[in-house]
């Protein structure tokens, strides 16, 4: 299934996608009012959103829609750094020291925007893109095994992690740059794990003004997502809701011999095969 939220007359609804259109879960809002609800409701609250997609009618046409961020705002946004052989190689020519452990930060919640969203450079002079896969979880997970991560998935989305570089490295955590409101548009919905076989085999692309910029596949990981859920889940607990940025592969901006960083005016399109894609303009400082 996919799920959507989208605007209702500037009321947030929940849906999900059947073909071209939306079938709204209002039938089921009085137990599920929320994307974060949904997920927490486990297997309890799938069956009651299938139910609705098998029976319900259109409530809009996809194409009318104004979508949504596809959660609100969770516990915690991690994402991971220098993930994909290639870009680890771009941060190399930047002189980013090479850790011995995965590379973790956070994206502060607030920076959460839907999949059309305007993106606001704020104070940056270097505003830069990353397409990643974006994972949801699913349930509460700690200490768990890399064999038994896939069970803790809810689904997946498209992300940008837009990324302010001069901001970036005031502080060695990298939040600093990482979290301007705006900067983590995500969507158009989310997939949920059963339709996503092998998370590790999605070839994944970002193009600036039709230009394309990025291009791989998520087998190309270091850490994959198992790895990812395992070593954090270590640490702490991921709850229900949690949003995990899996990593950029090469072709940032920041990276190229003459950056070339975005500007207002400029379009950047994320696409994941078999999970979407989300486009969004930049638009002059607020």
């Amino acid at each position: 299934m996919r799920f959507v939220r989208y605007d209702d007359g500037g009321t947030a609804r929940l849906g999900l996608v059947r073909g071209e259109a939306i079938v709204t879960l209002a039938p089921i809002a009085d137990r599920y009012p929320t994307m974060l609800s949904i997920i927490e409701g486990g297997d309890t609250a799938l069956a009651a959103a299938r139910g609705v997609l098998d029976t319900g009618a259109d409530a809009l046409a996809l194409k009318d829609a104004k979508l949504l961020a596809p959660i609100e705002r969770p516990s915690k946004f991690m994402a991971i750094g220098m993930n994909y052989a290639k870009h680890l190689e771009e941060a190399d020519r930047l002189g980013v020291p090479r850790a011995a452990n995965q590379v973790w930060f956070n994206k502060q919640t607030t920076c959460i925007a839907g999949p059309y969203d305007a993106i606001d450079p704020g104070v940056t002079e270097k505003l830069d893109y990353e397409v990643e896969l974006g994972v949801v979880i699913g349930k509460s997970a700690k200490k768990v095994g890399q064999a038994d991560a896939k069970g803790y998935v809810f689904g997946y989305f498209v992300m940008n992690d837009v990324s302010a570089r001069d901001w970036q490295w005031h502080s060695n955590t990298m939040t600093m740059g990482k979290s301007f409101d705006t900067h983590g548009p995500m969507g158009p919905w989310i997939v949920t794990a059963d339709e996503v076989p092998d998370p590790h085999a999605l070839d994944l692309r970002c193009y600036v003004n039709g230009e394309l910029r990025q291009s791989n596949n998520t087998g190309g990981m270091i850490a994959n997502v198992w790895s990812q859920i395992s070593y954090l889940s270590t640490a702490f607990t991921l709850l229900p809701g949690d949003l995990i940025a899996t990593g950029t592969p090469e072709g940032v901006a920041a990276a190229m011999e003459n950056p070339v960083f975005l500007k207002p005016g400029d379009v950047v399109r994320c696409e994941i095969d078999g999970i979407g894609a989300i486009e969004n303009k930049v638009i002059a400082p607020a």
